[in-house]
């Protein structure tokens, strides 16, 4: 095992959902289980007292829903990753997520290997949508009329290739899909998506999808999804 493990809270207000994703993260030797809660006030006292690495967050709980519990987490631990982890799909959970600065949603129909990958793949600063999460966030993006360009100075900044990497990012590629795409290494485009997040001055790659379409930079247009 190479690393510290990732230290993961689970908060669910479903014993029997917070059992089985502990079984589930348990199978992996590079993932620990450091507490759970099953309220989203509950929530904010284990992060003060435990200081995991990343959260996985229900949605709907008793007390304080999961979007709140979020947006408070990370205003008082910034580093904490949360990742949202919920049965529902509808537009409103999505975007109170993303706007409450979550860096994954994942539906609880998520495979376990899907699971297990999600939490590498956020732990290591990368964010991530389900592929049909991707969609509804692209879609509705799309359907928005198209936005006077904002952040002009910060766009002036980004080199062609930069440009081209956010907008096929944008369009709900990923680094191995944009790499395909211009024929370029994967590692390159990482490093691109690096510059393009430090230059905006955005969280993720969530916010540059955001981005993207706001500063318009990318237009309505023909939706790319991956499978699944």
């Amino acid at each position: 095992m190479s690393g510290p493990a990732v230290r993961v809270l689970l908060v669910d207000d479903d014993q029997l959902m917070r059992a089985g994703l502990r079984a589930v993260l348990s199978s992996d030797a590079r993932i620990e289980v450091v507490g759970e809660a099953a309220t989203g006030r509950a929530a904010l006292a284990r992060v003060r007292a435990l200081r995991p690495d990343l959260v996985l967050m229900d949605v709907r709980m008793p007390d304080l829903d999961g979007i709140s519990a979020t947006r408070e987490v990370l205003a008082a631990w910034p580093d904490v990753k949360v990742v949202i982890l919920t049965t529902f799909e509808q537009d409103d959970y999505i975007f109170g997520a993303l706007s409450a600065g979550a860096s994954g949603f994942l539906l609880k129909r998520t495979s376990p290997e899907e699971l297990l990958a999600a939490i590498h793949t956020v732990a290591a600063g990368d964010s991530l949508l389900s592929p049909s999460v991707t969609r509804i966030v692209i879609e509705r993006l799309s359907r928005q009329p198209a936005p006077q360009v904002a952040g002009s100075d910060a766009v002036a900044d980004l080199t062609p290739r930069e440009r081209e990497v956010l907008g096929l990012v944008a369009r709900g590629l990923s680094n191995g899909e944009i790499a395909a795409e211009l024929v370029i290494e994967e590692s390159t485009v990482k490093t691109h998506v690096k510059r393009i997040l430090m230059k905006l001055g955005l969280r993720d790659r969530i916010q540059a999808v955001i981005f993207a379409y706001e500063s318009g930079i990318t237009r309505p247009g023909p939706v790319r999804t991956g499978p699944g």
